[in-house]
């Protein structure tokens, strides 16, 4: 590395205390390097996004475990030739839960104006 810098030009800006606190919450909860980078994303993409997809992954597992139970079903139809009412009723069940936990992972995404 030369040491010489692809960004030459510098901006100064000066903030009231209210206004230094709201930048540096606003740096801290994107999750970005510093606040230059924070300032050059705003100045190019006009917001930052920082998701939090920790409910992706009970949602992912929550759907995986119902697949298993459905799989678990077809196999016993597969090996029996027949397919029972109470399993047909349970696959009703586990697809029934399975929009469930979709609706309840639906509701707790954020409403945003573009």
């Amino acid at each position: 590395m030369s040491g010489k810098r692809d960004r030459t030009n510098e901006l100064k800006v000066f903030l009231s205390d209210n206004e230094q606190y709201v930048l540096d919450e606003k740096v801290k909860t994107s999750h970005m390097r510093n606040k230059s980078e924070y300032i050059r994303h705003m100045i190019l993409y006009g917001y930052v996004y920082d998701i939090d997809y920790n409910g992706l992954k009970e949602y992912n597992y929550q759907i995986a475990a119902l697949g298993r139970n459905i799989n678990m079903i077809r196999e016993r139809i597969m090996k029996t030739g027949n397919a029972y009412e109470e399993d047909l009723n349970e696959i009703k069940e586990l697809m029934d839960k399975i929009w469930h936990t979709h609706e309840s992972m639906l509701s707790k995404v954020p409403l945003q104006k573009l």
